[in-house]
């Protein structure tokens, strides 16, 4: 398994980040979607979530529909739809758009939650330690916390120029993705995955698996937004991190 990528997208304007039927266990795709697109989506199987990154949508499902609008992720808070197996959602480009689509097994049916800016928490993590070098934003769409009958947790990160994030170095047992953007297309950091280091850029991804250090760093001047997904395993839910012990002295700093 390759950690890192940069996938392309291809003539239909989709990106495949990860297979269900790799190490990640989740199925990750980003659609470009044109002005008038739209896209059907239902799974026998799987569980779905379809978080907007930029652009302005309509979600429908069962008997409801929403807009939503998003100008950009370091700027809006995100909506993000997630239906259980056997459930259908139609998405309609209202002007040029992206979205991600993040799906896993699940047997569990569950209503369909339709989750908006208004209720996505923002946490400012880091401005008090270390000088504030590992300052940034994160989101949690959801997790075990709120979505315990989910298989998957999906959220986002914006690293503030300079800074780090992911800190203090942590790891857990179920495997991660994480999908970079950055404020600007030439900007660059550094994902850290156990003793690799990679260089984040613009559209790229990560795969995390169980058991490894991730830590991120952005570069002096670019913003770096992440999108997280973790997969649970089995009877063993993402509900912690476990801090490296070499590392944990600094959370008393």
């Amino acid at each position: 398994m390759s950690m890192f990528e940069r996938p392309e997208f291809n003539e239909n304007g989709v990106k495949l980040v990860s297979e269900e039927n790799s190490d990640m266990m989740m199925d990750i795709k980003i659609f470009r979607m044109k002005k008038g697109d739209s896209l059907d989506l239902e799974d026998a199987k799987d569980e779905t979530a379809i978080l907007l990154t930029e652009g302005k949508v309509t979600y429908a499902w069962e008997d409801r529909k929403e807009q939503a609008s998003r100008k950009n992720v370091f700027e809006e808070p995100p909506y993000c739809l997630h239906m259980s197996k056997g459930k259908k959602a139609k998405i309609t480009a209202d002007e040029d758009s992206e979205i991600i689509v993040q799906k896993t097994e699940n047997e569990r049916d569950f209503a369909t939650k339709f989750y908006t800016p208004a209720e996505n928490k923002i946490e400012l993590m880091g401005a008090t330690q270390w000088e504030g070098t590992a300052k940034r934003e994160v989101l949690t769409v959801f997790d075990y916390q709120n979505a315990p009958y989910s298989n998957m947790v999906i959220g986002e990160v914006i690293t503030k120029a300079g800074r780090w994030s992911s800190y203090v170095p942590h790891s857990h047992r179920q495997p991660e993705v994480y999908y970079f953007k950055f404020e600007k297309p030439q900007g660059f950091g550094a994902a850290f995955i156990g003793d690799n280091v990679f260089k984040s850029r613009d559209g790229s991804c990560i795969k995390i698996p169980g058991g490894l250090t991730h830590p991120m760093a952005a570069a002096p001047g670019y913003n770096m937004y992440y999108c997280w997904m973790i997969r649970h395993l089995p009877n063993d839910p993402w509900t912690t991190r476990d801090n490296d012990p070499d590392h944990v002295w600094l959370l008393n700093e």
